[in-house]
């Protein structure tokens, strides 16, 4: 027989399976808008204040940055869509 404390441990609450599938959503998110960003030319250096390599090479770390900002402000909608899509998988299993 297994004591509780240890039984709890090994079969993940409820809400700790949802802050995790909740965290996972919302990074795909933030990678989905930092493509976004990137296609639509954010942090790409500009000819006239031209920061050299030293800009080109963190950019991404910027556009990276401000897409998980636009995640945190409430993003697009696309993180709650995927979080009820891995919650509905993870339920069925």
């Amino acid at each position: 027989m297994i004591p509780d404390t240890v039984q709890t441990q090994l079969v993940p609450t409820t809400s700790s399976r949802d802050a995790s599938l909740r965290a996972a959503a919302e990074q795909l998110e933030a990678a989905f808008l930092a493509e976004m960003l990137k296609s639509a030319g954010l942090g790409e250096s500009r000819d006239t204040f031209g920061g050299g390599a030293g800009e080109d090479q963190f950019s991404s770390f910027l556009v990276q940055a401000q897409a998980e900002k636009m995640v945190e402000a409430g993003g697009i909608g696309l993180a709650e869509a995927l979080f009820e899509s891995l919650k509905e998988r993870s339920n069925e299993t």
